[in-house]
């Protein structure tokens, strides 16, 4: 399954989740109605009365579930970290000095960087020593990463980098958008549960106070408290019914990813033998921690009824056929009486630093075929992972220090757009100091300086490594960087191909983390709809591919007819160059997946026509995957 049927997975999902709940509510609303009527039975006189308590009751009762579950999700909107800090999620330094803090950075950058995905915030559940984590988040520019400090004491490298790349599957694959929406829809459905509560001792108080023949006859506020808890307590079920429904193959998928990811099965097969040999196992002593539930690595309760997760041992099973559950056995009492340490496996199974290769010369040129990038899309392999590593290991010390500082981001990020001309560059110092004074624009040309040996396949990493730091910032500064970015790169009056691309991933990693997606956002654009759309974005990538009009052209043209076969566009380089784009992105963004699909593909057709991928070539296709949520691995 390719990421793209995923996507249509996903989408599909989405759909049942909507009908299982509007069945949900439907239940609900009966329940809740039969109790009006045996409340009210004695006071009303007609059957007209009657039916207009139960209009009353299903819409109070509607309203109270939706303006809840609404309530919830605009309380996600900061995306995952609000989850990861609702559980008591501490956020994870960028300068962190402890090792076991430095390794979970490490392993989520590599990944994040391997997988073409904003780097999440990192979150560590401090006070919970069992081995879980999960991913929350609307989108990839608001996603969180969260661990337990048991799985950091507890797992050894290869079984932390398995269990992150189990959570990056959920992710890439949308499926973290679907768990948030979750939550907001089951919270509607137990917040009449809280309501009936109320309800119930408020009805009991008052009927204490009655004379002994009225409070024979019932208190309609105690009758409909009860069916209230009731109907909360059949709502809490079928809730569980829905996360159990809606997780559990998806469990299956995402440890399947991450073999892929990691190309070895011991690192979650070791993590998973973990939880299962070890007595605190998954278990979360948070009371919230049924929220999430489905979102975990592992199960976060130690029932086992409408379990969100398959069996331990059957995820290990399929991962590892060859798996002795008898070894288990004798693992758990070695384990209880000497607890493992992963950072002490890390240096007995030697997991060191191997010594980065060369980056290739900055002309190097590589090919490249549609069926590789369509089905790399969202399925990193371990390739991807070691090319992350080695491009990281490459970037100098000091360059990702300032690129993790919160403090020291914002003039690195507007260094890696100064201009090697200096006279350009002078203009663009005097913009940033009318901006922000004239020490932090002495600072971005110090910057820029220590900027100029960097290979130009690393100067794209770096900036994806300082986007946490970047979110970290005020609305208001973030919005400032955005608006000074687009100064610094028209300051000359040309813009090359890196400099739209670095800018644009700014623009919209800043753009989407102020303004997270949420709700139930309906994909209505197809690609039949933006012809001139998918014509500038073609038009632009064969212009940036080729000198000779002639081979541009026969490029576009391979690539339309992949796109949009029979749609006869002429050939048109824009004079803009790479600034059209921004004309093409509104009609191309929220295709559906299948439309998707065949826009990268038209889009590889173009930059593959003459046998070769430039550097250029690839940034601007890295660069259209991000804007289109399509992660494109190293």
């Amino acid at each position: 399954m390719n990421f793209f049927e995923r996507q249509r997975q996903v989408r599909r999902m989405s759909t049942r989740l909507v009908i299982l709940f509007a069945v949900a509510v439907i239940g609900i609303i009966a329940v809740v109605n039969l109790a009006a009527a045996l409340a009210f039975s004695r006071s009303v006189r007609t059957p007209a009365q009657l039916a207009g308590i139960l209009v009353v009751t299903s819409l109070v009762t509607l309203i109270a579930i939706v303006l809840a579950a609404a309530f919830r999700m605009i309380g996600l909107r900061g995306g995952g970290g609000v989850v990861a800090r609702e559980l008591g999620g501490v956020l994870v330094p960028q300068d962190t000095a402890d090792p076991q803090l430095r390794r979970l950075r490490n392993v989520v950058e590599e990944i994040a960087i391997a997988s073409g995905t904003p780097v999440p915030e990192i979150y560590v559940l401090a006070h919970e020593n069992g081995i879980n984590a999960f991913a929350a988040g609307w989108s990839t520019s608001d996603a969180a990463v969260a661990v337990t400090r048991g799985a950091l004491e507890r797992l050894n490298r290869a079984e932390l980098q398995g269990v992150i790349a189990h959570e990056f599957s959920h992710v890439v694959n949308g499926d973290m958008r679907l768990n948030i929406r979750l939550m907001g829809l089951l919270f509607g459905i137990l917040f009449l549960a809280i309501i009936g509560r109320t309800l119930t001792q408020t009805g009991i108080i008052a009927g204490s106070g009655r004379r002994d023949g009225d409070r024979n006859q019932g208190n309609p506020l105690a009758i409909l408290g009860i069916a209230l808890l009731v109907a909360g307590f059949v709502g809490v079920l079928v809730g569980r019914l829905i996360k159990a429904a809606v997780s559990r193959q998806r469990e299956y998928l995402a440890d399947a990813s991450a073999v892929q990811f990691t190309r070895q099965t011991s690192g979650i097969v070791g993590a998973l033998a973990k939880i299962a040999g070890l007595e605190s196992g998954s278990k979360l002593r948070n009371p919230k921690s049924e929220e999430v539930g489905h979102m975990l690595f592992g199960a976060g309760g130690a029932s086992q009824l409408f379990a969100t997760h398959p069996p331990l041992l059957e995820r290990i099973k399929v991962l590892d056929p060859t798996f002795d559950t008898g070894k288990l056995d004798q693992l758990s009492r070695e384990w209880a009486a000497n607890p493992p340490q992963g950072m002490a496996e890390d240096v007995q199974l030697g997991f060191t630093a191997a010594t980065p290769p060369a980056l290739p010369a900055h002309d190097a040129t590589v090919p490249v075929t549609e069926s590789d990038v369509v089905a790399g899309i969202g399925a990193a392999a371990q390739t991807s992972f070691e090319r992350a590593e080695q491009l990281i290991a490459q970037i100098p010390q000091p360059l990702l220090d300032r690129a993790r500082d919160a403090g020291t981001v914002v003039p690195l990020i507007l260094g890696l757009l100064l201009s090697d001309n200096q006279e350009a560059r002078t203009v663009q110092h005097a913009l940033i100091a009318g901006q922000y004074g004239r020490e932090l624009a002495d600072a971005a040309w110090t910057d820029a300086n220590d900027l100029t040996g960097l290979h130009p396949l690393l100067r794209l990493p770096l900036a994806e490594l300082a986007f946490p730091a970047l979110r970290q910032r005020s609305t208001a500064e973030r919005s400032t960087v955005v608006s000074q970015v687009m100064s610094l790169i028209q300051a000359d009056g040309r813009i090359t191909p890196y400099e739209y691309c670095l800018s644009r991933l700014v623009v919209s990693e800043l753009n989407e983390s102020t303004q997270p997606q949420s709700g139930w956002r309906v994909d209505r654009r197809r690609l039949s709809q933006a012809p001139q759309a998918v014509a500038i974005l073609l038009a632009v990538l064969a212009q940036a591919g080729s000198d000779d009009p002639a081979a541009a052209e026969h490029a576009f043209k391979a690539g339309l007819d992949r796109v949009l076969p029979g749609a006869g566009y002429p050939y048109a380089p824009p004079a803009q160059g790479v600034l059209a784009l921004e004309n093409a992105w509104p009609s191309l963004m929220g295709l559906p997946p299948e439309d998707q699909q065949r826009l990268v593909g038209g889009v590889v057709a173009t930059i593959a026509d003459d046998g070769k991928t430039t550097l250029t070539e690839m940034e601007l296709l890295r660069t259209m995957c991000a804007i289109l949520h399509c992660p494109l691995p190293l």
